[in-house]
């Protein structure tokens, strides 16, 4: 059974049919780690790859694919990531299944990256490329919450404009233990470089940009 119905595949056939370029991305599932989430997930991607010739999807097991997990970073699984057209690493990540809101964040992911878009200030990318240090942004989310895409949003978006900056999407349900690690009460919840800096709630870029800026700063 499709798990996107009809009438959204049109929308979305839509959707991407404004897409410039292409969009490519990796895929990495387990059999040991939230193996019925990561089974949703590559459905997702299926199903998604097949309305338009844009998108690009490469499937790997990550206990299989080792190697190549380990070259991307992939530590965990179900996990989404974007590369380019010559498989370096775009820094956009989804670690869960991308359901309810952040679907629609998937979806506007991939029409971001063909098309080489962002809804980024003018000052936010220039303070961005002129990081000297790496920043990493885990965003902790729930399908459910209403408020969390935007976050993820503008992590991503932070992550396609500096080579310094990686953007993850963190289902908090589906990895309990990073999530209590840094102590995930109420999403959306940005965590950067591992709790130098945290900020809960859907804020203005300004916000977590000085806060980027002032890790990097340490």
């Amino acid at each position: 059974m499709a798990i996107i119905s009809e009438k959204d595949a049109q929308t979305i056939r839509e959707m991407f049919s404004k897409m410039t370029g292409k969009t490519y991305v990796l895929f990495f599932h387990s059999d040991i780690e939230n193996k019925e989430y990561g089974e949703a997930t590559q459905q997702i991607l299926q199903e998604l790859s097949e309305l338009t010739d844009k998108l690009e999807v490469k499937y790997y097991n990550r206990e299989n694919d080792a190697d190549i997990a380990d070259r991307y970073g992939v530590d965990k699984a179900p996990a989404i990531v974007f590369v380019d057209e010559h498989g370096n690493d775009t820094r956009v990540r989804f670690y869960g299944i991308p359901s309810g809101y952040e679907f629609t964040t998937l979806i506007e992911d991939i029409i971001d990256l063909a098309n080489g878009t962002h809804g980024l200030s003018e000052k936010t990318v220039e303070a961005l490329k002129n990081l000297n240090t790496d920043i990493h942004l885990q965003v902790f989310v729930t399908p459910t919450c209403p408020y969390c895409p935007r976050a993820v949003r503008l992590a991503h978006h932070m992550a396609m404009v500096s080579p310094r900056v990686r953007g993850d999407m963190i289902e908090a349900t589906e990895f309990p233990e990073l999530s209590n690690e840094h102590n995930v009460y109420g999403v959306p919840k940005t965590v950067i470089n591992d709790g130098a800096e945290e900020q809960e709630g859907a804020v203005p870029e300004q916000v977590i940009l000085q806060k980027i800026l002032a890790v990097a700063a340490q």
